[in-house]
């Protein structure tokens, strides 16, 4: 049945011709179907603004508007009419005149109102129209949102308590339900409807001695949930509710608990991630709300620009490979990997993904959630994908050693790895790594790029403006993106609006800064040098650093230079083009020469005096004559270098010195540098103990006058246990060496 509103506004649209009466008629039968009123469905879909309906309304009955959005109304206009009187009726005091009521109600010619107000509380209506969106949005924020609700629980049932009827453990709610009962399931149900109606990706409950505060995070930032104060009376029954909504312990709450729960409104299905924890004055609730309907990302949606696009594309189509996604929580990491993964996502390839939680369903990839309590982690995790014949796998995040050797395993054997980490920028990445104790030389051989990115607010295009930018800001931008002429660079801001709920911003983007491991950063990460030099040299081959991009967007008038300056440190990165003019190193150089690239066709030879003993002293790990029984065999080979092994043939030797690092064996012929081997030691003639790894060539040396060469390894893919067996083996040789002088 059309709702009396919904009928006058279908009348004054089609009488002032702002649409006609066949499209009027098909959009009725789409709202009629929901709670939506007929202006609201209107202007969300943009067919017609809030200027068409007001100017319908006024020129079809004569009546005058009002834009309740524009208007501030006083406190003591809003305490003379009781909440329950505003709610029920849907209209809107706006002030008094002497015994005159100015009130704003969406439906006109009802007599019915105005003398409920004659009778009830003794006033004369003068009646304005607006629409009935305005009036729910007014009642919302001068009365409290479920104002309403909680007055009539307070009224009918001042100290109700949950009972069982509220409590379905597995069902999924229709939190959207029209439903005339008063109660502390259907409050809670409000609550999370408007956070998802507001696009807020989370619910703040914080109880407080004399209060409770509830808040959405809105476009990243916490907002107020405008609740009327009494909300405080019904805090533990509320958390008791969302406890039961997510299968908690209701009993329990000295402890943390985790747990989820699905809703359901008329557009999708929510997914519910709940949070408790104890507080001095009860449990404080962290709601976050995904959407369960498969997301299809787009990199170009993510905010790339043309260059930065370009450089991602090359990333993603690599063959093999690392690429890490960096950032602090909330910054968008996962949102950029799933987007990574659709680019690629084909018939042809396999992706899996391992994640904690997974946090959008995607088409054609198997997706895996981590459950520590069962024992799968990440690391337990990704040793099975392996045996799942994947060509694409994504770690949701490295956190220790174990899953960064295996990842990093992983793309040494030739599939292409993404994953996150948890750093300030795209260079401190290599720290972050080398700080798990990942190897120098397995950073440079394995990955291909850092990405780290940071989330802005975008500014809402409906209140946008430009705004005056102070010199000093101008000078700082002009100086980072070296811009001669500081008339060119401008600054808008959103001034507020109904649209923005008058924060001046509608939806975030993120600004990148993307490092490719070039030839230069890869001998610079082998060198150990510091993050901050490794930064300098990827900004000489043309990377763009997080607060430059920031001021791109800025200039492009996306965002506000506060955004830019909350999220990004200010810098300063003058270029240098090469290693050799960095500044100091972090450590001193692992060889005394660091593995140039393998010319085609040549086999590069490395005089005794490089492997002397004398020359590297800053090697992480001592080294020691030992000579040990070896199997090995190609693993992987450079097919623009000259091979000299076949594959798929093992060949015997023995070590001529070995360290928990690497490895230097005899061979016949020399081995290409570069060209990865799979290579067995056996710890014992009995040939009972043994480490098997892939280890990659470095360096070959000729023998004087004799056709046999001396090949040096690092190892690639070592397990912690091995190289601590190699350390201890090491250290016992050295010990022994030392007793015998």
């Amino acid at each position: 049945m059309m709702k009396p509103s919904d009928k006058i506004l279908f009348e004054a649209l089609v009488y002032a011709g702002a649409i006609t009466k066949e499209r009027l008629q098909e959009f009725l039968k789409v709202v009629q179907a929901s709670d939506e009123g007929l202006d609201a469905y209107l202007m969300r879909n943009g067919l017609v603004t809030k200027q068409q309906i007001l100017g319908a309304l006024q020129k079809t009955y004569k009546i005058e508007t009002v834009d309740l959005a524009s208007l501030s109304i006083e406190q003591p206009v809003i305490d003379r009419i009781p909440v329950k009187f505003a709610w029920y009726y849907r209209f809107m005091p706006v002030r008094f005149d002497g015994k005159i009521m100015m009130i704003a109600v969406s439906a006109p010619l009802d007599v019915k109102l105005q003398d409920e107000i004659r009778l009830h509380l003794g006033l004369q209506p003068k009646v304005l129209l607006t629409c009935e969106k305005d009036i729910l949005d007014a009642l919302k924020k001068y009365y409290g949102f479920a104002a309403d609700m909680i007055d009539r629980i307070l009224t009918k049932e001042p100290q109700r308590k949950v009972s069982d009827d509220d409590t379905h453990d597995h069902r999924v709610e229709e939190i959207d339900q029209k439903g005339t009962d008063a109660s502390v399931a259907k409050l809670v149900n409000q609550i999370i409807l408007e956070a998802y109606r507001k696009r807020a990706t989370d619910i703040h409950i914080e109880p407080y001695r004399d209060k409770v505060r509830f808040r959405y995070r809105i476009d990243g930032a916490l907002v107020d949930a405008q609740l009327p104060a009494d909300v405080k009376h019904f805090t533990a029954a509320i958390i008791s509710r969302i406890k039961i909504m997510a299968n908690l312990s209701i009993v329990e709450k000295r402890t943390p608990q985790d747990g989820s729960a699905i809703v359901k409104t008329q557009e999708q299905t929510l997914d519910l991630r709940i949070s408790t924890i104890p507080t001095p004055q009860g449990e404080s609730i962290v709601v976050r709300i995904l959407p369960t309907k498969v997301m299809k990302f787009k990199l170009e949606d993510l905010g790339l620009d043309n260059d930065n696009l370009d450089i991602f594309q090359m990333l993603i189509h690599k063959p093999h490979g690392v690429i890490f996604v960096t950032g602090p929580t909330g910054s968008g990491k996962t949102t950029t990997l799933y987007a990574c993964l659709h680019e690629i996502n084909s018939v042809e390839r396999k992706i899996i993904t391992i994640e904690d939680p997974v946090e959008y369903e995607m088409e054609n990839i198997t997706q895996i959630q981590v459950n520590p309590k069962t024992g799968l982690t990440f690391a337990a995790g990704l040793r099975s994908v392996l045996r799942h014949d994947p060509d694409i796998i994504m770690v949701g995040e490295v956190r220790d050693l174990e899953t960064a050797e295996i990842a990093i395993r992983t793309a040494l054997t030739g599939h292409l790895v993404f994953s996150t980490l948890h750093t300030n920028d795209a260079p401190s990445g290599v720290t972050r790594l080398i700080e798990m104790k990942i190897e120098p030389y397995l950073i440079s051989s394995s990955i291909e790029g850092f990405v780290a990115q940071r989330l802005v607010r975008v500014i809402c295009q409906n209140c946008k403006e430009e705004v005056p930018c102070p010199p000093q800001l101008k000078e700082e931008i002009a100086a980072d993106l070296a811009i001669d002429n500081l008339s060119r660079i401008r600054a808008f801001q959103g001034k507020g609006c109904d649209r923005c709920n008058g924060t001046g911003y509608y939806g975030r983007t993120a600004i990148y800064e993307i490092l490719v491991m070039n030839d230069d950063i890869r001998h610079a990460v082998f060198q150990g040098v510091h993050a901050e030099t490794i930064k300098k040299i990827a900004v000489a081959n043309g990377m763009r650093t997080l607060r430059q991009d920031g001021w791109r967007r800025v200039l492009q008038g996306i965002t506000t230079p506060e955004e830019v300056m909350n999220v990004t440190s200010r810098e300063q990165v003058p270029a240098v083009k090469s290693l050799e003019q960095a500044v100091l190193p972090m450590k001193p150089p692992i060889s005394a020469k660091a593995p140039t690239s393998f010319q085609k066709n040549t086999v590069r030879l490395i005089s005794r005096s490089e492997l002397d003993d004398k020359k590297q002293d800053g090697r992480v790990y001592p080294r020691v004559d030992q000579k040990l029984n070896v199997l090995y065999r190609i693993f992987q080979s450079d097919p623009d270098v000259l091979v000299v092994h076949a594959k798929d043939i093992e060949y015997a030797t023995t070590t001529r010195n070995i360290s928990a690092g690497g490895v230097v064996i005899d061979s016949e012929k020399p081995l290409p540098v570069g060209s990865v081997i799979e290579i067995r030691i056996y710890f014992d003639d009995q040939k009972k103990e043994s480490l098997e790894c892939l280890a990659k060539v470095c360096r070959v040396e000729k023998e004087k006058d004799v056709e046999r060469y001396h090949v040096v390894a690092y190892f690639l893919d070592i397990s912690s246990a091995d190289r601590n067996k190699l350390a201890q083996l090491v250290s016992q040789k050295m010990q022994s060496i030392s007793n015998k002088k």
